[in-house]
């Protein structure tokens, strides 16, 4: 089943991508994706456990590169149920989330070999610089959120983080 995708824009609201990104994405993908099944097919041999060669057994319903590319996609862009997504590529909820945390990493070591996941930790002025290199404008979130207290002072000592004046 899939997903039947008509065109740029369609392509774009369901992966977050234009078919020129996930066309440049897919070989990057797929190396991933089969030194990943190369690794397990090694490491099973050695432990005993592997029965069948690389690509025995069956397909599976992600059989393709490009549909196991606009599985994960489609979750990180839309974040349905598992029942949703599986009833989107015709399988059950327990394979969508199997597949979806075995498909997962692979996205994430392709996005980091091609160096396009953002920065997540800077711990020095100079990796915050390196980081900004050609942008313009910086936005941090920032926002401090209500907290729905209760009126029992002993409650609220559980609660309180040490931030403002102190509970009498």
């Amino acid at each position: 089943m899939g997903l039947h995708i008509r065109d740029d824009r369609q392509m774009k609201a369901l992966t977050g991508l234009s078919q020129d990104q996930f066309d440049h994405l897919l070989p990057f993908f797929s190396a991933t994706y089969e030194t990943t099944q190369q690794k397990t097919y090694e490491v099973g041999v050695e432990s005993g456990t592997r029965r069948r060669k690389p690509g025995g057994g069956s397909k599976g319903k992600l059989p393709t590169m490009a549909e196991k590319l606009q599985f994960v996609l489609y979750y990180y862009k839309t974040y349905p149920t598992f029942d949703v997504l599986g009833t989107q590529f015709a399988m059950a909820r327990s394979k969508a989330h199997e597949n979806l945390h075995k498909l997962s990493p692979i996205l994430y070591d392709t996005l980091v070999h091609l160096d396009l996941m953002p920065y997540r930790e800077l711990s020095t002025p100079e990796a915050l610089k390196a980081a900004l290199q050609g942008g313009d404008r910086l936005l941090i979130d920032a926002t401090e959120r209500a907290y729905h207290r209760s009126q029992e002072a002993a409650k609220q000592r559980e609660h309180y983080s040490g931030k403002k004046n102190s509970i009498r």
